[in-house]
């Protein structure tokens, strides 16, 4: 079984940042990818950034060059850095870990940017 704990949400102004962080707990050293999604009301959770098992990152465009993903072999956790924040980023972030077939969620945080 595998668990996920995120943290760090929050407000902020826009142009401003946050640091994400997810604690994995469990059977989580091997994985096909780890990532962060994102979810505003109304609209369907989207892919944010991950990190494939290769080391390979993704980002999706609308957060290139502003948020970075990053993790810590040994804390078992992995993080979101936020930078450069727009109102449009406002969202609930989930955090994501995935091998093969199963993929398991974090509780999600919230994020939300002021204008």
């Amino acid at each position: 079984q595998v668990k996920l704990v995120e943290s760090g949400g929050g407000l902020v102004q826009a142009g401003g940042s946050l640091r994400l962080s997810c604690v994995a707990s469990g059977s989580t050293f091997s994985f096909s990818a780890i990532g962060w999604y994102r979810q505003a009301p109304g609209k369907q959770r989207e892919l944010v950034a991950s990190i494939w098992s290769g080391g390979n990152t993704n980002y999706a465009d609308s957060v290139k060059g502003r948020f970075t993903i990053s993790r810590d072999n040994a804390k078992n956790t992995w993080y979101l850095q936020m930078n450069s924040l727009k109102p449009e980023d406002t969202c609930v972030y989930y955090c994501s870990w995935r091998l093969g077939p199963q993929q398991y969620w974090g509780q999600g945080t919230q994020v939300t940017v002021s204008s």
